[in-house]
């Protein structure tokens, strides 16, 4: 994790995790309402974004009492275009921290990447993070290896259940949510 990213401060306790949302703007509206209803005070979008829709969706987003949340998001490997979609994104609101975000929040440290290139999760093994925030594989995970814990949200397509997560990085209390498919 050394590769002269600087390290962005969160002004979040409760992370709202959501990933692989290839292309799909109805799923992202739905996750991320989830994710405020529940009480993440800031987003992170893991990858597979897909379309400038989906940005749309996460851009401007406020809690259920009218507080601005920050979206912030990495792109995968189904994002072809990443210099027009961080441009994009730009211009809505949402911040890009492609192609690996690395954050402390209430203390701790945390990288965020896609997960498509293996080489990050030694490197944030190495680096003795805290927390490694991935998608790519459309299965939740939650593992503690050494020092650090990997958490993959789940996927909003090609997924047998929709999910996402919501991290408490204070108490470190994580919970899987799913995402209702339909109306």
């Amino acid at each position: 994790m050394s590769d002269g990213a600087a390290t962005i401060e969160l002004p979040a306790r409760v992370l709202g995790l959501l990933s692989d949302s290839h292309g799909d703007a109805e799923m992202t509206r739905k996750a991320a309402r989830l994710l405020l209803e529940h009480g993440a005070e800031t987003l992170l979008h893991l990858g597979d974004v897909c379309a400038e829709s989906v940005l749309d969706e996460l851009a401007g987003l406020r809690a259920p009492d009218g507080t601005p949340v920050e979206c912030r998001v990495v792109f995968g490997n189904m994002d072809h275009d990443e210099l027009s979609m961080s441009r994009y994104a730009e211009t809505v609101g949402v911040k890009v921290d492609h192609p690996v975000g690395r954050y402390t929040v209430v203390g701790k440290t945390a990288a965020a990447h896609h997960g498509h290139d293996p080489r990050h999760e030694p490197a944030a093994m190495r680096a003795g993070l805290d927390y490694f925030f991935h998608g790519h594989t459309h299965r939740k995970r939650d593992e503690q290896v050494g020092g650090t814990r990997f958490i993959n949200p789940g996927a909003l397509h090609r997924a047998t259940n929709y999910t996402v997560a919501l991290l408490d990085c204070a108490s470190d209390e994580l919970t899987f949510l799913d995402v209702p498919r339909g109306a």
